[in-house]
């Protein structure tokens, strides 16, 4: 009973963390609601009025908010500048509240400097926001110097409960959130496989709905081996732990990826084109048709489930008898006797399944150690001697950093912001005092909040209707709860915790959601400060407003960067990228020597990442521009088809010292040398659309390899595979040429 139990449970949170990756939102909103809760209980304790009630919780919640360093050591620094500027800030706030002129030119430069000081990193980015957020908490409560004394100890409080929730209540460690992200990663990886027995069994009617769900689950398991990327150097040991587990988990995407594209090809009646899988509304070819219904597809569906087993069963249970000899099975399919008599593609579907049997091994072996190997068949000790091999081969190399000069001046995006957002400032300080003498600050929170995280006018635009529809919506529940509550002080702080905890937990997935809650929240600290009323909340619209449209003014006159430069420049960096992954990878592949691999391949897809958020205003559903959305679209599902093959190839020239089963083919450096020269020609279009360079075409790389002898590989028809890699890399590189208006020029194979 006792078992049963604890497996419910660990499905249970494994569901969450896959909903959640690392439980980092989840982790996020508790620790804000305690702190601002611990930090209301000690002020009510000491019978503080309402009003410094409210400015604790917001110091409390801005203190914790703010700090995102990983070291627990560079928290604590941060937290103790902060309380130092916070304390300044609050000082000056009351000191220059009554003087018009004096408290706005000091409040548009401490924006500015707020802005800037991102270019610190974490640090700087912390303390900005401390100083302006405590500034306008100052405003908010109307401090005044008779108030300065209590308004510090309130602070101090905030701060110290702030510390305390931070470092000893609910600690976070880096080890601590790199291991619920591996616990992520493994319930999204059982959550794809899900979804590629749902296509297995799909019906024509439900063909679509399986296969977006499958572009979802692919990309949300990326997302998560991304956030894992970005956490392992401070999450584990030392480096070499850090860049095994960083392969395994690379091996584990790309084998789970490429069996959903197998699937794909199964499914259908023809090939499937690697774009199906990437571009949002594409349907699957011959998706119209029933599933095939026949002995071989009954054993792939048995043996889809047996993996999703492995997958999901929780770490320290995965042995037994009966799961060994699941994996046994799952893994012969790596050898070509074993495989069903079927048709060639669901024979593909049978090694991908082999493939991926073999990254799970590798994968629980990073995350729990040696694994008994009582019950191992011969193809699973021949996995296991493979996996050994290649971790005994990870050796920890210092590569140099190469130290680039960024821009300087008004070129740096940190300084050009910083001016865009003083300006807009400005703008908001004369409108909002024209709407409200007394609340004018909304427009200027407004006009700051949009210029974060953003890099484009359209970004701009995008994130200040999002937060407009949320303020308005918010708003609605405002005057509602402002009636239900009443003058229930410690009703309204319960449900001001609440809205905290849904503001922050909704934050990374929905601005508008966010926005609901904050001004929701606003409403009911109206209410507890006596200043509630309909037409303030009116007035907070008309403010949003107001900042959204400053922000939007001042980015496309000062220092504009148009969404098409900012996307133009992403677009060049992705393009670079995937040629220097594609030619490292190819290099070590024939014959070579290629180091960082599973690295370049990170950095291609943290640039893509990059990419895809600046689309956003092109792809928004609300964009007027319909064929320049599907083009955008378009584009990206293409960069992404690119960016796969591109880490397959880096996975598999990684194996090359150790595996048998891949030998080095010196021709294939020359096959690679017309997708380099397209990405390149494509690359320079995109910087100066006079550019003259075109786009090569021409026979298949296959053919382009010169006769000569290949060595058969023992284990599988990986040859084969780096060659249908390079195909489908070729063709989606030639396919950006039309979207992007590069010239095409056919060319002959030379003749010897």
């Amino acid at each position: 009973m006792r078992q049963a139990v604890r497996s419910g449970w660990a499905r249970i949170w494994d569901r969450l963390a896959a909903s959640d990756p690392g439980l980092l939102r989840l982790t996020a909103g508790l620790r804000t609601v305690a702190a601002i809760a611990l930090t209301l209980a000690v002020l009510g304790l000491l019978r503080v009025p309402v009003p410094q009630l409210v400015a604790g919780a917001i110091a409390a919640m801005v203190s914790t908010f703010a700090i995102r360093e990983k070291q627990r050591s560079a928290q604590a620094v941060t937290l103790a500048l902060g309380l130092v500027v916070a304390l300044a800030s609050v000082s000056l706030g009351a000191l220059l509240n009554q003087q018009i002129v004096g408290g706005d030119l000091f409040f548009v430069a401490l924006i500015f400097c707020a802005v800037y000081g991102r270019r610190f990193g974490d640090r700087g980015t912390a303390l900005g926001l401390i100083g302006f957020q405590v500034y306008f908490l100052s405003l908010f409560v109307h401090a005044t110097t008779s108030t300065l004394a209590a308004l510090y100890g309130v602070i101090g409080v905030a701060f110290g409960c702030s510390a305390l929730v931070r470092f000893v209540l609910l600690p976070e460690t880096p080890a601590g959130t790199l291991d619920r992200l591996r616990r992520a990663f493994r319930a999204r990886l059982g959550q794809l496989i899900a979804s590629q027995i749902d296509l297995l069994d799909a019906g024509p009617g439900e063909v679509d709905k399986v296969l977006e769900d499958l572009r979802t689950r692919t990309a949300r398991l990326h997302e998560t081996a991304l956030m894992i990327q970005g956490r392992l150097e401070d999450g584990t040991s030392d480096e070499a732990t850090a860049r095994q587990l960083q392969r395994r988990i690379a091996d584990a995407e790309i084998a789970a990826e490429r069996l959903g594209l197998l699937l794909l090809t199964a499914r259908s009646a023809e090939r499937t084109d690697t774009l199906t899988l990437h571009l949002p509304g594409a349907a699957l070819p011959s998706g119209g048709r029933l599933p095939v219904r026949d002995e071989a597809s009954a054993v792939l569906r048995r043996d889809l489930e047996a993996l999703r087993l492995l997958v999901q069963r929780p770490l320290g249970e995965a042995s037994g008898t009966a799961l060994a000899q699941v994996r046994n099975r799952l893994l012969g399919y790596r050898e070509e006797e074993n495989l069903p008599d079927a048709s060639p593609a669901a024979q593909d579907v049978f090694r991908g399944l082999g493939e991926t049997a073999r990254a799970v091994l590798g994968l629980r072996t990073a995350l729990e150690g040696p694994q008994d190997e009582s019950d191992d068949s011969p193809a699973t000790a021949r996995s296991r001697e493979e996996l050994d091999a290649e971790d005994v081969a990870i050796e920890v190399s210092e590569e140099s950093e190469r130290e680039e000069v960024g821009p300087t001046g008004l070129k740096r995006p940190t300084t050009r912001a910083a001016v865009q957002v003083a300006v807009g400032s400005s703008l908001a300080i004369a409108g909002g005092e024209l709407l409200s003498s007394q609340r004018w600050y909304w427009a200027v929170l407004t006009c700051w909040i949009v210029f974060i995280n953003t890099a484009s006018t359209g970004e701009i635009l995008v994130k200040g209707y999002r937060r407009l529809v949320g303020t308005v919506l918010g708003v609605v529940a405002g005057i509602g709860l402002a009636g239900l509550v009443g003058h229930h002080t410690w009703t309204a702080f319960g449900l001001v915790l609440l809205f905290v905890f849904a503001m922050f937990y909704t934050a990374p997935l929905s601005y508008t959601l966010m926005s609901f809650f904050v001004t929701a929240m606003l409403g009911l600290l109206y209410t507890l400060l006596n200043t509630y009323t309909a037409a303030v909340l009116v007035l907070r619209v008309e403010e949003t407003a107001l900042g959204a449209a400053c922000g939007v003014i001042a980015a496309a006159l000062v220092l504009p960067i148009n969404t098409d430069r900012r996307t133009n420049e992403l677009l060049v960096e992705v393009l670079e990228r995937l040629a220097d992954v594609t030619r490292a990878a190819v290099e070590q592949l024939s014959g070579g020597s290629g180091a960082g691999l599973v690295e370049r391949a990170r950095e291609l897809d943290q640039a893509l990442a990059d990419l895809r958020a600046a689309t956003q205003p092109l792809t928004h559903p609300i964009t007027p521009l319909r064929s320049r959305r599907d083009t955008a679209r378009y584009v990206v599902a293409l960069l992404e088809t690119c960016a796969y093959h591109a880490r397959s190839l880096a996975a598999t020239a990684e194996l090359l010292p150790t595996h048998p089963a891949i030998a080095a083919d010196p021709r294939l450096r020359g096959a690679c040398g017309r997708i380099l020269h397209n990405i390149e020609a494509i690359a320079a279009h995109v910087r100066d659309p006079r550019s003259r360079s075109e786009i090569e075409t021409g026979p298949s790389i296959a053919s382009m390899l010169e006769p000569g002898t290949l060595r058969t590989p023992r284990y599988g028809r990986v040859t084969d595979r780096v060659l249908r890699h390079l195909q489908r890399l070729d063709e989606a590189v030639s396919g950006l040429a039309r979207p992007l208006g590069a010239g095409t020029a056919a060319v002959q194979p030379k003749q010897k």
